[in-house]
């Protein structure tokens, strides 16, 4: 990994940090091979696609490598940080999507939780948009202030009828975004995992199973050891 050089920016009235690093892996090409070997299959019902997890022995190294940054640009709590991290890839066609896949998401309510995304696709994809809720006002979301998002949400659909069977763009009506992590290739980006996010799919787009075709990336979370 390449680690020297990161780039952060903020976002949401400058309250919420997104950090990116470019030229991540001194070996991207290793990698994909890598993820031509494995099995992917549907793990979670939220991911629109398929995954396979990394090898338990490069995330013990990358989370080793990675956690003196996590600390500094998210602030640590004096433990080390675990990881878990998975190849992925988005596979499912815009017609196919669930109502939940066609909103922005967040990955759980704990701030403390970091997201990494990893792009390694050549296609006409993109990276990775963030949101917020135009009612509520909320870009983030925690255990506190679920409950009143996910309230209105319910209220808002249940006056407008479901999204259309498509990936998120701008987010309209309920929602607009604030910013996009352009997905260069071999880039990582990381962020806090409740914010509002969805990756950025052409809907017109083609959707390939095969890790060398398709919009192919390593994501990951990460948490503080328990302690």
């Amino acid at each position: 990994m390449a680690l020297a050089n990161w780039c952060e920016e903020y976002f949401c009235d400058a309250e919420q940090r997104l950090v990116s690093l470019d030229n991540f892996l001194v070996d991207p090409g290793h990698a994909i091979s890598q993820a031509v070997l494995q099995n992917f299959a549907k793990i979670t019902p939220q991911y629109p696609g398929v995954r396979a997890p990394l090898d338990p022995a490069v995330q013990a190294a990358w989370a080793a490598r990675l956690s003196p940054l996590l600390d500094q640009w998210f602030g640590g709590t004096g433990r080390p940080w675990a990881m878990q991290a998975w190849y992925s890839l988005v596979t499912s066609p815009p017609a196919a999507l669930a109502p939940m896949q066609r909103l922005p998401h967040v990955d759980g309510t704990d701030p403390q939780q970091i997201a990494m995304m990893l792009y390694l696709h050549h296609t006409g994809h993109g990276g990775t948009a963030f949101f917020r809720h135009r009612s509520t006002g909320l870009a983030a979301l925690t255990a506190e202030t679920y409950p009143r998002y996910a309230a209105a949400v319910q209220a808002e659909y249940g006056r407008t009828g479901l999204p259309p069977a498509a990936y998120p763009t701008d987010g309209a009506p309920h929602f607009e975004r604030v910013h996009v992590a352009e997905g260069t290739f071999n880039r990582a980006v990381f962020y806090r995992g409740n914010l509002l996010h969805s990756g950025v799919v052409d809907n017109d787009a083609p959707l390939s199973a095969d890790p060398r075709e398709g919009r192919l990336t390593i994501n990951a979370f990460f948490r503080p050891a328990p302690g």
